[in-house]
């Protein structure tokens, strides 16, 4: 049985070449078999493919199979609320929306509303009427000379290299028809998000690409001269993503076009390393002075930084850092777990930081304890793609949220999960020339715009039917939360909220005492001094 379609493939051969004796008609048949058993021959000979060899031309459809069984399953097999990431409902709305298409829905929920974890807003008898759903976050603090007035919902942070040419043009002048902002992603400072003038926010990693001397380090020259244009309208320091927070990258030399050589200041075809952590500043302290640094050299432009929240004790050591210096930043962005990549490890992917609301709102609580949260924004991504995403986080304290795979959807991303493989079926995650052709940019912008426009417009309608007027009404006394089959909770109740200046008062909260109590400004580490001294208190108490 293993070898019957090569033998089957070779019979055929000899059949039909005899037949092609007797009419030219059985020429294509004989071709077909003959290619066949040429790949059967060079599945046995070859030795990479065990179930090649095993089964020759056979083993082929299992894995073509392979290849294309992620659309299989969410087309023919997912319910619409089954799929993930991102269910096939999820996708429909973007998709509906972006093409400015009907988004209603028939014949009542699809959800449990009964099972564990659903959850919802609470609305008003006296629902308030949408006026207008074009809410902005004025982003910049004291030492801010060039304040943003930020859209609430922007495109996050994806690199070009990651995304094609077509797909950043298109972003890029979706948000200038929208008056929204693109964030560039660590991959530099393309002359492709420079093409429509759409408003940027440059975001600054670990490889300092746009901005790096030869060695890798940071370059101020490249940095200034760049941040003074004015598209630039903020500057976001990387210290971690939600994918794959704690782990660096390397595009090989290969990959290292001509194209991503400008974009990111590295030699062609060398490889382009990105490392996991900073080598402009190593502590806490290091790290606010540098953020003035560049506040100064963008000609006070806000600046702050993103991250995925990790140890609890780092994220305070940068609090009582911003209390030592009195150097805040402007914003920073929390990255959730749940974030979106091009490519990582399963194990970072799976297990590797804190889920976004965890982090949002332990940064919030952090940042509210010490006294520090009027003059820093708060901007949150991960899984954001409804008005009700957005809705939620803002209740919890986030200022304004960011999407990427949202937006990709609505330049016509289908899922296909290859971002990593450059097959990318949709153009939008690919450099290949051919691939990327498909995603036509004047349309695809129009799309960005409405997807922008309508997800708004959508928690209007929201927060209207609520009650409420403005998106920083809501509470999290407004969100309800099923916890069992007969339990319903506020995310007030659900969640822990910290007082002002509560951290240096001394809280209460086991949690968070422990972890401010070792948390040091001169160390993103325990320092071993720190760890005695909490320990001994810990052991007295």
């Amino acid at each position: 049985m293993r070898y019957v379609a090569i033998v089957a493939s070779f019979a055929g051969t000899l059949v039909f070449g005899l037949l092609i004796l007797l009419s030219s008609w059985f020429v294509v048949p004989f071709a077909v078999c003959a290619i066949l058993v040429a790949i059967g021959l060079w599945d046995m000979a070859q030795t990479k493919h065990s179930l090649r060899r095993n089964y020759p031309i056979l083993a082929n459809l299992r894995f073509m199979l392979e290849k294309i069984r992620p659309e299989i399953r969410q087309y023919f097999l997912e319910s619409d609320v089954d799929g993930t990431p991102f269910n096939r409902s999820k996708r429909a709305v973007v998709y509906q929306r972006a093409k400015g298409q009907l988004d209603k829905r028939p014949f009542g929920t699809q959800q449990d509303i009964y099972g564990d974890n659903f959850e919802w807003i609470n609305h008003s008898l006296m629902p308030a009427p949408p006026t207008q759903h074009d809410f902005r976050v004025t982003v910049g603090g004291p030492d801010c000379k060039q304040p943003y007035s930020l859209s609430l919902f922007n495109i996050s942070a994806m690199s070009f290299g990651s995304l094609s040419a077509n797909a950043i043009r298109a972003l890029n002048s979706g948000a200038k028809l929208g008056n929204f902002a693109h964030d560039t992603g660590e991959g530099g400072y393309s002359r492709y998000h420079k093409e429509f003038g759409g408003d940027i926010i440059w975001e600054i990693g670990s490889g300092y690409f746009g901005c790096r001397n030869a060695d890798g380090t940071f370059c101020a020259e490249d940095f200034a001269r760049e941040a003074a244009n004015p598209q630039v309208k903020m500057v976001e320091i990387k210290l971690s993503q939600g994918a794959k927070p704690g782990h660096g990258g390397v595009l090989p030399g290969p990959k290292v076009t001509a194209e991503i050589s400008d974009a990111r200041g590295v030699p062609i075809g060398v490889d382009c390393v990105s490392p996991a952590s900073h080598s402009a500043f190593g502590t806490p302290l290091e790290m606010m002075h540098f953020i003035a640094r560049l506040r100064e050299l963008s000609g006070g432009k806000p600046v702050g930084f993103k991250l995925c929240i990790g140890h609890p004790w780092e994220f305070m050591g940068i609090c009582k850092a911003m209390l030592q210096t009195g150097i805040r930043p402007d914003f920073i962005v929390i990255d959730g777990t749940e974030g979106g990549t091009g490519a990582a490890p399963l194990e970072f992917v799976d297990h590797i930081g804190t889920p976004m609301r965890e982090g949002l709102l332990f940064a919030h609580n952090c940042l509210v304890g010490c006294g520090l949260r009027d003059t820093i924004k708060l901007g949150v991504a991960g899984r954001i793609i409804t008005g009700f995403d957005m809705a939620r986080v803002l209740a919890l304290g986030a200022d304004w949220c960011n999407a990427a795979r949202g937006f990709m959807f609505a330049l016509g991303c289908v899922q296909a999960q290859s971002c990593h493989t450059d097959h990318c079926p949709s153009g939008v995650a690919t450099q290949n020339q051919l691939r990327q052709r498909a995603l036509v940019v004047p349309d695809k912008a129009e799309r960005v715009r409405r997807f922008h426009d309508n997800t708004l417009a959508a928690l209007s309608e929201l927060i209207g039917a609520a009650g409420l007027v403005r998106p920083k009404d809501l509470t999290p006394m407004h969100l309800l939360k099923r916890v069992s089959a007969h339990e319903v909770k506020t995310f007030a109740e659900l969640y822990t909220f910290l007082g002002d200046r509560e951290l240096l008062a001394g809280t209460a909260h086991a949690y968070y005492a422990q972890a401010w109590n070792i948390a040091h400004a001169g160390s993103f580490s325990v320092l071993p001094e720190v760890k005695a001294t909490a320990e001994a208190q810990g052991q007295a108490a």
